[in-house]
Formats: structure tokens, C-alpha cells, sequence
């Protein structure tokens, strides 16, 4: 399990465990965690891995303060109270597994779909997160999840155009000319490809930043185009417009490496840039513009990040967006193309990880995890099929993070519902639950992580032994298998054995252990030459694949669910971009990141608060018709007018009335990837007076 002594003049009984951050962020940072007689004393990231380059975030420097957390649940506990009502009563494991098991069983006999695992990237591990998890719910045959949650609809729109979630390697940011930096806070959430743009900057590379808030990345960027949520496709459209007028383009690599030129060409003509200005927001010169930089700047590459696909047109937008480097040839270039993720290049055996087998022929009913708001509250029927009865989170809070909230909640509080939550500490999610059960943190146990910033793999090693009575995610469904009369022998795989299994022989598994990290042999430049993962070999701006389903084979404009400046009633649009010291709904009862946090607030622009009477530290609602949330407003220049960025994920119980951002957001779904919309919502602010 220890890796090395501490190098140099630190105490001989200290020592060096490598391992991964767990969590949901593109840098998968490898770690460094010093222990001294069983004790974490540090976490530091790792300087001999090339992409951590020995710098952690503030949020995982702290991890330690994240393990040895004095709220951290380090015993089963049951619930003895009303659901809600956070009353709970530690149980030994034996007694909570026999129960669980035995609840399940039951539910199982009558119709095994009518359980429903809930799980996103709590952690980010092959492992920890689906790994005997998968096999156990295969088996059972419950419900699957559709986990869509952060970036299916981004996702599905790069699958449709480049083959799948793939790109350019993220360290040649550093060479290129121009960057843009499209729907990303890069400084608060992708820290080691900010230091790669700074790089580019310092050689004379111009920034660009694309963000309806003006973030922290946008402060030191040369330009920031503000514009409207959701009209992402607008821009890019208007981009390939003048392209194509001013003919910026490279016809040898259109014509040899793309699908679909004519029939894209004729849409972009559409949109010249004063309508993509109307719709956008901004101003026809900034589209003209960055344009004319992007047509005559080689390599010029486009960082792409989750924020701008949730609305409704999310996988058209980065349908659009992922045309525009073979238009001008970037990817001609390693420093040139774009990049929103790298997690299509590993190679995971996901059949031998996850045994799709167990299911024996049956094909149990998909839920989105996107509408368990509406799920939960359905009665059994010949459309949906049975009541959804039992319910095991782990590695999620939904109640805090799933749109629509107030139905969340309504339908977590059933007391007919049978809810199993792994868990860390006592979440907005964890309050409702029947039972918890003590999971281990990063440091406690074996795991397997690739990532969707760049292309190496991380082991990670257990630093320290499980505190208290903590068990890892394997261990409980290996228990619980047991106890179900699961005997097939996969149930019985090591965590050390599932790691191995993850990529089989495609990676040097000894290299993972002697090192850490193993790098993926792949070209600098993937699609120099086109040789792209789709169907055609070509960047698809046609998708013969999407226009067999019914829809549109190019990329479009389409507006919002609810567009900015379409209802009277709620004039505003909402975007919930995250605080920069959470991570979702992670870190926020760490006390000191929540100190330099604050409070929850929502950013609204001068011109809309003096309209309103607001000020800055006044107490606001945020409403529409799904709800209302409470919270202080702040008047920032971040926000552009006529968008107020709540940000969040606070957890409910830490908001002032017991809410949070996700009270107001809507359970509709995107047009490719069946994601959320959390960006496609439109509210109105209105103060409240004091007392009240």
C-alpha cells in the first residue's frame, strides 16, 4: 500500500501514497498523500505527473479536512423519526445489511424494476463508482439509470459530428495562437488547462472568452463576449458565415476530411452576423471580429466545457461548434481544434467491468435520473411499470442537485419509499434516507480513474485504513450479493481485481502501480489527416445517424425552452453556474471552503436591480411557477443584463429557507442526450423586506 519515505528532511516515519482526485472535474489530478503512523497528514498533487504538475485546487489541497471531518458518518445509521426529520440511530453493518437485503428481496419478488439505483460522480472511479455496483444491479434486474445529469447532450452532439468524445490533447493549448474559451470558468474549474492558456498568452496567444457571466476566466481574457444563455448555436453559426463569405476557409481538408459542406454552407448563409447579434445579445462587430481572428489565426483551438449545452439546444450548439475547426483547418495542426472531452480515447472493458450478462435477457426500464423529480411522485402503470419503491443513492445528492427540487423532495419524503444512501455526511439527500451507510473517502480505498481533461489513467492506492466503520461502495454491494443469494464468482472480485479488469491488457498495470499514471500512446495530432471515429471516417456536418431518428442532420439554432424576454411574468433569465469553492454539492460543509465562499448569493446586474429596488446584500426571492428560493442578492458586474447567475450547489438545509438554486429549475430535457436544462430557466427577483 506506501509507496516511498517523504523525501528529504521530513519526520523517517512518514511516507508517500500516489493516488487520483476522485472528482468531477477534467484535470484528474494526481495525488500525493503523506502518512505518518497511519495518520493522512497532507495531500499535494503529485509533480511528476505532467498534467497536476505538483498544484491541487484549494477545494481538494484540503481533503484531509474532507476525511477527518468531525460531521463525517463513520457508523450505519437508521432511520428512527418521520422521514425529514434527520432522526437517526447507529445499527451495527450486519443488522443494516440483513435489512436492506431482506426489503429488497421482497420488492424484487414482485418486480425487481421497481428498484432504482441513483448515482452520478460523487466519484469519478471505474471502480468505486459502477464497478460491482453495476454487476449488483444487473443482477437484481432493476431499473436502470439513465445518468444524464451534467453532459450527455454535449456528449451525443460531439459523437454526431467528431465520432465521439474526443479532441486535441490538451497540453498543446499551450502552443496555440488563439484560444477560445467557450461556456468554462477555466480558473475555477479546469485550473491545469488555465495555466496551459496562460502559457499561450505569455508567447502572444489571444484569449477569447465565451460566457453569459463575466467569471474570473473572463477577467483575464482580452475580450469576453456576453452572451444570452442558450444562443451558443447563433454565434458559431454566424462564425461559418463569414467564413464562408470572406472565405476563411481550407477547402482541401473540407473537401477530403468532412461530410456535408453543401447543406451546412447553405444553413450558415442563413445567419449572417446582425441576426446572430439580435439573438444573441452582443454586438454585431464582436461577431465580426472574432471571425476574421479565428479565419486568419493558426493554430487556433476552442476549449470547450459542459456549461453551454444545458438548455435546450445543448447538443446542437456543440454540433455547431465542433464544425468549425475542420472549416479552417485547425486540426491540421496539434495546437489546433477543440477540445470538451478526452473520456471517449480509454479504453475501458466496460462489459467485463460491468457484467451486462447478469441480466440474462431481460431489459429493464430506463429512468432519467434528470426526472426523478416526477418519478418518484408516478403510481404504477402500464407506460411507466411499477411504483418505484426501494431507491440506493451513492455517489449522489439528488435532493440538492436534481432539478425541479421541490417535487424531489415531495417524492423522497414518501414514507412508502425505501431509500439506502452511501454516503460521507449527512446531505440534504441523506436526511430522507431509511438508512446510511458510511462510504470511504478517496484515501481509504483502491480505485481506477481516466478522465475527461487528458489522456492518462491514475490509480489510485488506499493511503490510510477505512475510519470508524466506513465501508467502500464494493464492499457493500459485495455484502449485500451475499445476502441475496448472488453466487456467481464476479461478486467475489477484489477491489485490486476490478482495477485490473478496467482495461484489461491495454494498459501496463505494473506501470500504474510502480508510477501512478500511465499515458495513452496516441498522436499529437488526431485529425491531421481526418481519420475520424464516425461512420464516415470524415467530421460529420451531416449526421445520416440523427437524421434516421427524425431529426435535423446539421447543426441548428434552437431557442430555449424558455427564451430570455419571452414572459412578462418572469423577465429574467437564470443560469446556476458553480461556486468556485464547491465542486456541485461536494465541499460545501467543509467549513473553511464555505468560509471563503460566504453565502449563497444571486449575481444580477445594476440596471436590473435598480428596476427592482434591490441591493446589494438585501435578502431576494428568486421565483417562478415550479418555486421559490431565498438568498442574498449581490449587484456584480459578472452578470450581464437581463441574467442573474444563482450560483450554487449549496445544500438545501445551509440556504436560508431551506432551498436552493434547483427550487426554480425545470425537469425538461435537451434535444440530444435526454440532459437537463439547468441553464434554460427564466425567473423573477423581487426583495424581501425584513422580518419576512
Amino acid at each position: 500500500m506506501i509507496d516511498t519515505p517523504t523525501p528529504g528532511g521530513g519526520d523517517p516515519m512518514d511516507t508517500v501514497v500516489r493516488g487520483a482526485c476522485p472528482h468531477d472535474c477534467p484535470d484528474t489530478c494526481a495525488l500525493l498523500t503523506t502518512v505518518n503512523h497511519g495518520v493522512a497528514l497532507r495531500v499535494q498533487g503529485n509533480p511528476a505527473h505532467r498534467h497536476t504538475d505538483g498544484a491541487l485546487c484549494t477545494k481538494v489541497s484540503r481533503y484531509t479536512e474532507r476525511s477527518y471531518h468531525p460531521e463525517r458518518i463513520l457508523q450505519p445509521l437508521k432511520r428512527v423519526g418521520p422521514k425529514g426529520s434527520g432522526r437517526f440511530e447507529p445499527v451495527g453493518w450486519d443488522d443494516a445489511l440483513d435489512d436492506i437485503a431482506t426489503r429488497l428481496k421482497a420488492i424484487a419478488a414482485r418486480d425487481p424494476q421497481a428498484i432504482l439505483p441513483y448515482s452520478y460522480a460523487g466519484t469519478m472511479g471505474q471502480v468505486q463508482g459502477e464497478g460491482m455496483a453495476a454487476r449488483f444491479f444487473h443482477r437484481l434486474g432493476a431499473s436502470h439509470l439513465d445518468r444524464t445529469i451534467c453532459a450527455t447532450a454535449g456528449g451525443e452532439g460531439l459523437t454526431h459530428t467528431l465520432g465521439g468524445k474526443v479532441g486535441m490533447k490538451v497540453e498543446f493549448f499551450a502552443e496555440a495562437k488563439l484560444i477560445l474559451i467557450w461556456g468554462s470558468n477555466s480558473i475555477a474549474s479546469n485550473l491545469h488547462f488555465w495555466r496551459l492558456a496562460q502559457q499561450a498568452k505569455r508567447d502572444g496567444a489571444r484569449l477569447v472568452c465565451i460566457d453569459p457571466r463575466r467569471t474570473e476566466t473572463a477577467d483575464k481574457c482580452h475580450e469576453h463576449i456576453a452572451l444570452r444563455p442558450g444562443t451558443d448555436a447563433a454565434l458559431a453559426l454566424a462564425l461559418m458565415h463569414e467564413l464562408i463569405v470572406h472565405d476563411w476557409l481550407d477547402h482541401d481538408y473540407i473537401e477530403h476530411h468532412t461530410l456535408g459542406w453543401e447543406g451546412l454552407r447553405e444553413r450558415a448563409l442563413q445567419w449572417p452576423p446582425e441576426r446572430a447579434a439580435e439573438v444573441c445579445g452582443i454586438p454585431v462587430q464582436q461577431i465580426t471580429e472574432l471571425a476574421r481572428a479565428y479565419g486568419n489565426t493558426q493554430p487556433a483551438a476552442i476549449r470547450l466545457n459542459y456549461g453551454m449545452q444545458r438548455v435546450r439546444g445543448g447538443g446542437n450548439a456543440v454540433r455547431a461548434i465542433a464544425c468549425l475547426p475542420a472549416l479552417v483547418g485547425a486540426w491540421r495542426h496539434r495546437a489546433g481544434g477543440l477540445l470538451l472531452s478526452s473520456s471517449g480515447q480509454f479504453p475501458v472493458k466496460r462489459a467485463a467491468l460491468h457484467r451486462p450478462d447478469l441480466l440474462a435477457g431481460r431489459t429493464p426500464r430506463t429512468i432519467n435520473m434528470v426526472t426523478i423529480g416526477d418519478d418518484l411522485l408516478r403510481e404504477t402503470s402500464s407506460a411507466f411499470g411499477p411504483k418505484i419503491e426501494a431507491l440506493i443513492v451513492y455517489n449522489s445528492n439528488p435532493v440538492a442537485v436534481a432539478p425541479e427540487s421541490g417535487k424531489v423532495v415531495q417524492g423522497f419524503a414518501r414514507e412508502d419509499l425505501f431509500t439506502v444512501v452511501l454516503e460521507h455526511f449527512q446531505t440534504d439527500t441523506a436526511d430522507l434516507a431509511d438508512y446510511i451507510l458510511p462510504a470511504t473517502t478517496q484515501l481509504e480505498h483502491w480505485d481506477i480513474h481516466t478522465s475527461y481533461g487528458h489522456t492518462d489513467v491514475l490509480l489510485n492506492r488506499p493511503a490510510i485504513a477505512p475510519l470508524g466503520q466506513a465501508r467502500s461502495n464494493t464492499d457493500v454491494f459485495r455484502a449485500l450479493a451475499a445476502r441475496l443469494g448472488f453466487d456467481e464468482p464476479c461478486f467475489q472480485d477484489s477491489d485490486e481485481t476490478l482495477c485490473r479488469t478496467v482495461f484489461g491488457d491495454a494498459v501496463d498495470f505494473d506501470q500504474l502501480l510502480e508510477h501512478g499514471f500511465a499515458t495513452l500512446p496516441l498522436p499529437e495530432a488526431p485529425f491531421a489527416h481526418g481519420g475520424f471515429p464516425t461512420p464516415s471516417g470524415r467530421c460529420e456536418f451531416f449526421s445520416a445517424r440523427l437524421a434516421a431518428q427524425g431529426l435535423d442532420g446539421l447543426p441548428d439554432h434552437l431557442p430555449n425552452h424558455e427564451p430570455a424576454g419571452s414572459s412578462a411574468h418572469y423577465p429574467l433569465a437564470m443560469i446556476s453556474p458553480p461556486a468556485r469553492n464547491f465542486l456541485n454539492s461536494s465541499f460545501v460543509n467543509v467549513k473553511s471552503l464555505r468560509d471563503i465562499e460566504g453565502e449563497p448569493v444571486l449575481e444580477i446586474h445594476a440596471d436590473d436591480a435598480q428596476a427592482r429596488g434591490i441591493a446589494s446584500g438585501q435578502m431576494v426571492r428568486i421565483f417562478n411557477d415550479r418555486g421559490e428560493y431565498r438568498c442574498k442578492a449581490k449587484v456584480s458586474p459578472r452578470a450581464r443584463p437581463g441574467v442573474v447567475n444563482g450560483l450554487g450547489i449549496w445544500w438545501r438545509k445551509l440556504g436560508p429557507s431551506g432551498t436552493n438554486v434547483n427550487q426554480v429549475t425545470s425537469q425538461r430535457l435537451t434535444d440530444l442526450g435526454r440532459g437537463p436544462v439547468f441553464y434554460d430557466c427564466l425567473v423573477e427577483v423581487a426583495g424581501v423586506a425584513t422580518g419576512t
